[in-house]
């Protein structure tokens, strides 16, 4: 099905094929307090590559001789994307990116009054100069050079055109006027590329779009409507101040509206988008678009109970399509039907009283303003249908060493389906090295993935009791579980332990009936 979004112009001339550039490690890394080592870089990539991305902007060689390994590390990859290196108009910048051995560069260049004045303080006639040069240097190197007129969007349209016209005549073989600042909006950007487009019918052109406005999506899908090739996207929206075009909104998009198919794997971005999340160290927002956390989980009971009849009723985007799986939460908000179903997939299955009960106490624990979890889910049921509780790990002894000068050491004892495992593990701190030496010991048996890890202080003061929540996935299942403590590191490990319990313990029981 289609829904027709696009109002302000009835007509779409998409491209034959949509180019995908995903710039997550160049502009994505501009993101403040993102720093990427080459090692994750790479790791990154080769996602980039499995997703089915076209062109990787592996970064910006001459800015750091780390960005330079990284970049030459992910060409001798042999990666079927085209690696591409960011570079100003200097030919010291597309020396940098030669030596890395990339295929492209993303030659920006201002083409504003306001850059030319202020960036460069140079006239209009210096920049034209240097465009040409650089182009023609790059070209007789043997690059694939990608013009980016910085800040297209509020230069002198005649200008910008005559920029295009000396890059053209010069050897290039892209152009993408960005967006630099995010003030297009849809109906400028199917303009501003309509105009381009017939003014210069033979020339490829792509869409780099921010998102200050909120509009990077949707300009990026106006400039594809005016017949754009390419797109520049980064991953979970990452980049400079508030982003660029999310590349998981724009595929999604253009498949269910539009119906444009493009290289990418649809069913890896959530993966991705979580590979990208923990090597960045910048968490998806729960209610973000296509991969954030909330995006396929329903808790209020009008929503699931229609949800459990046919899913499309609360759903345009079927969860399948990206990786995703569907999940009904207990909270106040919830129905009986919905409970019912959460626990059927934790292998319960109450009579008609004890899902009342049930039902009777997540409504009374969501009211006092807590949030309902798994963990407080499996623990209600086991309570009110009488079963022991089912606690296949168990935690017997736990030492954290820190301080000044010593690397965080955590050493653990966990009984896991009665058998004894210790294992120790470092961490960046406390709290990572108890987690990981929790895991170590666990992954021996059930690889258990910490997706999300969140923390707050619930009262106040320096013996404040903290709240840790954490999500984690076993296969395609996925769990949510809380730990209350003086200690974090007390209240992680038991976040922690009590979700993995339910990961290892839901479904697996017939004994679970009333």
């Amino acid at each position: 099905m289609k829904w027709g979004i696009a109002l302000f112009s009835p007509e779409s001339r998409f491209a034959d094929r949509i180019r995908i550039l995903d710039t997550t490690l160049r502009d994505g890394e501009q993101t403040p307090g993102v720093s990427l080592t080459p090692e994750r870089k790479v790791l990154i990539a080769k996602k980039l590559d499995e997703l089915g991305v076209d062109i990787i902007e592996a970064g910006f060689a001459a800015a750091s001789e780390g960005e330079a390994e990284a970049i030459r590390l992910i060409a001798r990859e042999n990666l079927r994307a085209e690696i591409c290196s960011f570079a100003r108009g200097v030919k010291s910048d597309i020396d940098a990116a030669l030596k890395c051995d990339v295929d492209s560069i993303f030659l920006v260049i201002p083409a504003s009054d306001t850059h030319i004045k202020y960036k460069l303080r140079k006239t209009r006639e210096e920049v034209l100069k240097i465009i040409e040069e650089c182009v023609e240097y790059a070209k007789a190197h043997g690059l694939t050079v990608e013009f980016g007129p910085e800040d297209a969007t509020r230069s002198d349209i005649n200008f910008l055109k005559e920029t295009i016209k000396i890059v053209i005549a010069s050897g290039a073989d892209r152009v993408t006027p960005p967006d630099t600042v995010g003030v297009l909006t849809p109906e400028k950007s199917y303009a501003l590329f309509s105009d381009l487009k017939k003014t210069f019918p033979n020339v490829v052109f792509g869409v780099h779009c921010h998102d200050d406005f909120g509009l990077a999506v949707a300009n990026t899908l106006a400039a594809l409507r005016a017949g754009v090739e390419e797109a520049h996207v980064t991953v979970n929206g990452l980049g400079e101040r508030a982003g660029n075009a999310a590349l998981e909104e724009v595929i999604v998009a253009l498949k269910l509206h539009y119906g444009v198919d493009t290289s990418i794997r649809t069913d890896l971005l959530y993966d991705t988008s979580m590979l990208v999340s923990r090597l960045t160290g910048v968490m998806v927002q729960p209610n973000k678009a296509i991969v954030g956390e909330n995006a396929f989980v329903h808790e209020s009971g009008i929503h699931t109970h229609a949800i459990l009849a046919e899913p499309s009723t609360y759903e345009a985007i079927p969860p399948e399509l990206v990786g995703r799986k569907r999940r009904l939460v207990a909270g106040k908000h919830a129905g009986s039907h919905g409970i019912r179903a959460a626990l059927m997939e934790m292998g319960f299955h109450p009579t008609e009283d004890q899902l009342k009960e049930i039902f009777r106490r997540v409504k009374e624990v969501g009211d006092k303003g807590k949030r309902v979890t798994d963990a407080d889910l499996k623990a209600i049921a086991e309570a009110v249908i009488g079963i022991p509780s089912i606690q296949p790990i168990k935690l017997e002894e736990l030492t954290v060493v820190t301080g000044d000068h010593v690397t965080p050491t955590a050493s653990v004892k966990l009984s896991v389906n009665g058998r004894t495992i210790i294992e120790a593990a470092t961490g960046v701190g406390p709290v990572d090295a108890a987690i990981n030496a929790i895991r170590k010991a666990v992954s021996a048996i059930e690889p258990i993935r910490l997706e999300e890890y969140h923390v707050k202080a619930i009262t106040g003061g320096t013996d404040a009791v903290v709240e840790v929540i954490v999500r984690l996935r076993r296969g395609d299942q996925i769990a949510t579980a809380m730990g209350v403590h003086e200690d974090i590191v007390m209240a992680s490990v038991n976040a922690m332990i009590s979700g993995m319990n339910v990961l290892m313990a839901g479904g697996r029981s017939e004994n679970m009936r009333g």
